[in-house]
């Protein structure tokens, strides 16, 4: 055996011994090579193994299998396979990362809704959410159950063990990216939903601030009218009934809803605005109501004076005209006489009213007298005007039937505007007019004509003329 194969049998090449050339050397060799030089041994070694003989082959190969060269056989597959294991690992991670910061932030916007909105709508978006939250969680499981199940870290990862994780990862990475293009679809559809519940909780700290302010100044507005000697009692509790809405708008919209909220303050910044005004007006009305107890007086005073004067106009209607002209007047100087005495009587009512600063008693007293002493004007007028007509008429009755007759004669000639024959639906009215107004003018004949129902008679027909015109008028305009 030569001194070169003596060395290749005398020092196999094995992993816990490393290689030591069996020349003498006048340096001491070191204890371990760098990491590199197992590797050059084992194929300086293999070239060994092809000069010995046989037998000595069978005795050196199991050794050198299981030298450094069986790592870098197989070891180069298993570290191949880990790196794909681990970017599919690392791939989930990411996908599952997205998926629960995606849900995390839908989560956000279904909280939004269900603070605003109770629709149908709403209610159903919410089911929805929840129904993805459960695939959510059962994706998830699978991705972490496969992480749990596979060390990608141990040395002795085997190939087909990590080519298993590999595709378990990958398999989850994928169910995780569905899920996630199923979140982010229905993301898409709470887009209106999202909106309006955005809008309305925009709009929920201005309103109650508004509120608020309203408050504050319907209040300074009311400190500031009792500075000045006025009482305003009522204001004040209009205001104080507001103190319960208050304390609820501060409480917030987390325990009363957000609708509710945004109702309750718009309401308490209408109400207090509105005390606000009234306050600020009072100055104002005090003096109003001041400048009506003296109109409505002098007024009540002057209406006394006329009402006396009833008497001599129907004396003289009973003597020149039938009884048919002036019956309906004869209650006219008694009605008139207590009509200004009740309005008196409430005159003194809203002058107490004035002084004790009941503004809104004192407004409603005055409010009763003015029609009381509209009506006791317009009786007392009646028999002047009355008068008055009748001796017109008596003296020339026929200016009022030309002017009944040229009524008639418009509407006749509106009625056949471009047309051969009328329409009957406006004919027969006209018509009819034309036969009440012979009527009326054969009543005057006789030694006591009743010249007031020949005057309502006439009135009657151009009514009804007038509404005849309007009539045409509405359906030519209709068909234009």
């Amino acid at each position: 055996m030569s001194a070169r194969e003596r060395e290749v049998t005398a020092t196999p090449a094995t992993p816990s011994q490393p290689y030591t050339p069996s020349v003498p050397c006048a340096q001491p060799v070191p204890r371990q090579l760098p990491r590199r030089a197992p590797r050059f041994r084992a194929g300086r070694d293999l070239v060994a193994l092809v000069l010995l003989p046989l037998p000595l082959v069978a005795l050196v190969l199991p050794a050198a299998f299981a030298g450094g060269g069986t790592r870098r056989w197989f070891g180069g597959r298993s570290e191949s396979q880990r790196a794909e294991a681990q970017a599919a690992k690392d791939a989930a991670a990411a996908a599952f990362y997205e998926l629960d910061t995606a849900q995390r932030d839908l989560r956000i916007s279904i909280e939004t809704i269900t603070a605003v909105d109770d629709t149908p709508p709403a209610r159903r978006a919410v089911a929805d959410f929840e129904a993805l939250g459960r695939r959510i969680d059962e994706v998830s499981h699978t991705y972490i159950s496969a992480v749990d199940a596979h060390d990608l870290d141990r040395d002795d990862l085997e190939a087909s063990v990590a080519a298993h994780a590999r595709t378990e990862l990958t398999r989850a990475k994928d169910e995780l990216g569905r899920v996630k293009q199923e979140l982010d679809r229905f993301e898409q559809g709470l887009g209106p939903l999202l909106g309006k519940a955005e809008t309305q909780l925009a709009r929920l700290a201005p309103a109650v601030e508004r509120a608020r302010q309203s408050l504050l100044a319907a209040s300074n507005a009311l400190d500031a009218v009792r500075a000045t000697g006025l009482k305003a009692d009522d204001l004040a509790a209009r205001l104080a009934a507001l103190a319960p809405e208050l304390t609820k708008l501060n409480q917030g919209a987390g325990q009363h809803g957000v609708p509710e909220t945004l109702e309750r303050a718009d309401r308490v910044a209408r109400d207090a605005g509105a005390v606000r005004a009234e306050a600020e007006r009072l100055p104002e009305r005090a003096t109003e109501i001041d400048r009506r107890l003296v109109s409505l007086r002098t007024r009540a005073q002057a209406l006394t004076t006329r009402s006396g004067q009833v008497n001599p106009v129907l004396s003289e209607l009973r003597r020149r005209f039938v009884a048919a002209c002036w019956q309906d007047l004869q209650q006219v100087p008694d009605q008139a006489a207590e009509a200004v005495r009740q309005a008196e009587v409430k005159l003194a009512e809203a002058r107490v009213a004035r002084e004790e600063q009941r503004w809104a008693d004192a407004t409603a007293l005055l409010s009763t007298v003015r029609a009381l002493l509209n009506t006791t004007d317009e009786a007392v007028s009646a028999a002047g005007d009355r008068l008055r007509r009748l001796n017109e008429v008596s003296k020339d009755p026929q200016r009022e039937i030309e002017r009944t007759r040229f009524a008639i004669r418009d509407a006749q000639r509106l009625a056949m505007a471009g047309r051969n024959t009328p329409d009957p639906r406006q004919a027969r009215p006209l018509d009819d007019s034309v036969a009440r107004l012979e009527r009326a003018i054969g009543s005057l004949e006789g030694r006591h004509p009743d010249y007031w129902h020949f005057l309502t008679e006439l009135e009657a027909v151009r009514g009804t003329v007038a509404g005849v015109v309007s009539q045409i008028r509405e359906e030519r305009g209709a068909g234009a």
